[in-house]
């Protein structure tokens, strides 16, 4: 018999990573730059001239491996895209005054 078990939602916490929360964030980060070269149709060269890094850097990071890359560096990679980016501070929506961090894409 199979069992099936509901994730949590992020993958890397239900594989036990201790930097969940970043990975993730990381990860949709990677997708949206990825999903911005792909829209403008460029090769990865032309972006990664466009993003001052090299090509095999964003290779990887387009293939998931974005270890060796920062969230800030991510976020300047999306305003050299074109993309405005807001960071917004806010109070913790639980009673246990736990803070979160969250992507939100408009």
């Amino acid at each position: 018999m199979i069992t099936i078990e509901e994730g949590s939602g992020n993958v890397y916490a239900d594989l036990g990573a201790a930097d969940a929360d970043e990975m993730l964030i990381k990860a949709r980060l990677a997708a949206k730059i990825t999903e911005i070269i792909r829209q403008h149709g460029w090769t990865q060269q032309k972006a990664a001239d466009i993003l001052g890094i090299s090509q095999p850097k964003l290779s990887n990071m387009m293939r998931g491996h974005f270890r060796g890359i920062s969230e800030a560096r991510m976020l300047e990679y999306l305003t050299r895209l074109g993309r405005r980016v807001q960071i917004v501070v806010g109070p913790a929506s639980s009673t246990d005054h736990t803070g979160s961090v969250e992507v939100v894409f408009a």
